[in-house]
């Protein structure tokens, strides 16, 4: 669900998968921005185009998970972005336009959005709309694509799985058939993690991002969680003759995570033509889908690489990025004021209009107490090919590696 990952949900939805058709193509296209002055309640100084109601979302939902109550402009701007048809385009210029086919309205925005507005408490009408255009986004198989029609992917599947769940609502076809069917058997290379999708021959490739989305979503969480109860069964992936239960998707691919990170302590990224580099958003994700498996031991060593080097990539990256942070702490019940040297929460206020309050600051596992039973959360794309800047390319994360 890493930072900035709007724009590769749409290139993942059309020519990055080859499903897409043309007219596809053109209708999944953000907005453009019309001005170059921000709104006064957004997060971040980048261009909105392409992530604005994503990482005002993923904001909100930091600041609620540590006891921040947000300004009420930036809650507003958020709720102020919603069609009227109930759903979310990643950023519309002129919110007080009705959406017509040209607002490029996806399933990630909407669900994100839908969980930020129940964490900030008192938009349970938006959510409820929200909501039910989601539903209506199903697809037989039981999973949700990046846009409407699109075929299903793992991170979208995930992200709404956690709006669902943060609604207190249930989806008509069950999504954890299709998770079972896209983990990768235990025995083969990758084994235990999830596939963003199939490819084109139906050939499933492993994918950290979508893995750390597909264990949340089988786990029935959301963005924001904190640490589940360990399984019996320890990290290890465990074959079946059978269909695999949602329990057992989200084990094996925490098993996967753990395996991953075991040596460096982070997932690695690669782009054509460049070496691979640390992937901090979507170690951030790992650390939570770990968290939530109920796993912390496996997920201290990331957390703690994640503690000496991910400050600046944050410092750089905007929003997003402090509140991934944010989140990863929250789910390993530390504190983000303290975060090897950052005070996370500050820096991410710093990003927006000012908080309304902040809880007094406490720290360790008492603040996480306190602070973490409220909202769920998600995560989100990664490069289709199994490379996993964030979640980029999925359906919700950006084009652009930040």
């Amino acid at each position: 669900m890493t930072v900035l990952r709007r724009t590769a949900g749409v290139l993942a939805a059309t020519a990055v998968i080859g499903t897409a058709t043309p007219a596809a193509t053109a209708a999944a296209s953000p907005s453009p921005s019309a001005s170059a002055v921000l709104p006064s309640g957004l997060y971040g100084s980048a261009d909105p185009k392409f992530d604005g109601v994503w990482r005002q979302s993923l904001a909100l939902l930091a600041q609620r998970a540590v006891g921040v109550t947000p300004a009420v402009k930036a809650v507003d701007w958020l709720a102020g972005q919603q069609c009227a048809n109930g759903a979310f385009a990643a950023f519309r210029a002129e919110p007080t336009a009705a959406c017509d086919a040209k607002v490029a309205v996806d399933t990630n925005s909407t669900a994100a959005a839908v969980q930020a507005l129940k964490a900030v408490g008192g938009h349970d009408a938006a959510a409820g709309r929200a909501v039910t255009w989601l539903k209506s986004q199903q697809n037989k198989d039981g999973g949700w694509g990046y846009t409407p029609g699109s075929p299903s992917d793992t991170n979208s599947t995930g992200v709404v799985v956690g709006a669902l769940a943060a609604a207190d609502a249930s989806a008509e076809r069950s999504p954890y058939d299709l998770l079972a069917k896209w983990s990768l058997p235990c025995a083969e290379d990758g084994g235990g993690a999830l596939a963003y999708q199939p490819d084109q021959k139906g050939k499933l490739a492993a994918n950290a991002d979508a893995t750390a989305a597909g264990v949340l979503g089988a786990l029935g969480k959301g963005f924001v969680t904190t640490a589940g109860k360990a399984p019996a069964k320890g990290p290890a992936c465990a074959g079946s003759d059978r269909a695999l239960t949602r329990e057992e998707v989200a084990r094996n691919g925490a098993a996967y995570l753990a395996g991953a990170m075991s040596g460096t302590g982070h997932l690695v990224s690669a782009l054509a033509g460049a070496a691979p580099q640390p992937d901090y958003g979507n170690t951030a994700d790992a650390v939570v889908a770990l968290a939530a498996q109920g796993w912390t031991g496996q997920a201290k060593q990331p957390y703690a690489w994640l503690e000496t080097h991910a400050a600046p990539w944050a410092g750089q990256s905007g929003p997003a990025a402090y509140a991934e942070l944010i989140l990863a702490a929250h789910a390993m019940g530390a504190d983000p004021r303290h975060f090897g040297g950052t005070n996370l929460v500050t820096a991410l206020n710093a990003t927006g209009p000012a908080p309304q309050a902040a809880a007094a600051q406490q720290t360790g596992k008492k603040t996480a107490k306190k602070s973490g039973n409220s909202v769920w959360w998600i995560v989100g794309t990664g490069l289709v090919a199994g490379i996993g800047i964030g979640f980029l390319f999925s359906g919700r994360r950006k084009q652009r590696q930040l």
